[in-house]
């Protein structure tokens, strides 16, 4: 038989592991009597654990959420995952996880087996991030929060919006979902005055509480919501706007085209859709060429000419230049 405080860790461990026992698949588990398991229950509870018992015979014990966080228990692997998520936490863009990140880390690396420490530190060690663009911009975990509640709850939100130029708007909106690309936050919400469906950033959404009433959602946009978020970020945004095809897998080309650079669709099996935009076609252009595949213009027309004109540019220049 274990002894009581190894016991009981094993105890919470199954309570944590399962939605819901039986006190006779528990005991059994444990290799005790359901009485010994009613007693350990009890001296969970005294230690701050909200375990819920159902009577009768199809009931059981359940670990449920309490007022105040207990600690929690984790597995080898579990607790290495942790830790990584927490490290990348600390360089993404929610104003003030970066710092609370910190702090968990220090408490779990503080009790983490040297086995694990060692993983952990060589996955920080032999890993570099590769983030497209500037650095993420920062939103308030407080602003998140209040968004994800909007959305859970289905409560209208009243927010200040402030567009790329730096006007404020007032909106009022039936928030759907946030959308996290590598970079930004954003919400997906039904525009109540412009009766039509859009994403904010949420580093640009200032709450302007009371919120509410609440309201029946409605059918969301698309089924894939990070590709519409995709599509409008890198395409219906800018005044320039293309469809290409490239002469690479969709594959291959998700390695070097980010969510916020364009809106990749497969072809087959050697070809794929980018749909994508820019301020203006030269710029579109750049873009474009930078990417380093083989490709062809399905639209616009006046993408196609300004590649003629770049080809007679580069051409006079390579004549011009000495052998």
């Amino acid at each position: 038989m274990l002894e009581t405080s190894a016991r009981l860790l094993r105890l919470l461990s199954l309570l944590q592991a399962h939605r819901e026992w039986s006190g006779a698949d528990l005991a059994a588990r444990l290799g005790v009597t359901p009485r010994t398991v009613r007693r350990d229950v009890d001296r969970l509870r005294g230690l701050g654990y909200p375990v819920n018992a159902s009577p009768g015979t199809g009931g059981g014990y359940q670990l449920g959420a309490g007022a105040e966080l207990p600690p929690l228990l984790l597995d080898d692997d579990e607790a290495v995952a942790v830790a990584v998520g927490l490290r990348t936490a600390a360089g993404h863009g929610v104003e003030g996880i970066g710092e609370a990140s910190v702090r968990a880390l220090a408490k779990l690396e503080q009790v983490l087996p040297a086995r694990l420490r060692r993983r952990v530190s060589a996955l920080n060690e032999f890993t570099v991030p590769m983030l497209r663009g500037p650095g993420p911009a920062t939103v308030d975990a407080s602003v998140l929060t209040e968004l994800a509640a909007a959305c859970r709850d289905s409560e209208r939100l009243r927010f200040g919006y402030r567009d790329h130029g730096g006007s404020v708007s007032r909106r009022v909106v039936e928030p759907h979902r946030l959308v996290c690309s590598e970079r930004r936050w954003y919400l997906v919400a039904w525009d109540v005055e412009r009766e039509d469906w859009r994403t904010f950033r949420a580093d640009r959404i200032e709450p302007r509480p009371p919120h509410g009433p609440r309201f029946v959602p409605r059918p969301p946009p698309a089924e894939d919501l990070a590709a519409y978020v995709s599509q409008g970020v890198a395409h219906r945004a800018y005044a320039a706007r293309a469809l290409v095809r490239l002469r690479v897998p969709a594959e291959e080309a998700a390695r070097i085209i980010g969510p916020s650079d364009g809106a990749l669709e497969a072809v087959d099996e050697r070809s794929c859709l980018l749909r994508t935009g820019a301020v203006n076609l030269d710029v579109l252009l750049i873009h474009i060429l930078l990417l380093g595949c083989e490709f062809e213009v399905v639209e616009p027309p006046g993408l196609t000419e300004r590649i003629r004109g770049l080809r007679d540019l580069l051409g006079r220049a390579v004549e011009a230049a000495p052998e």
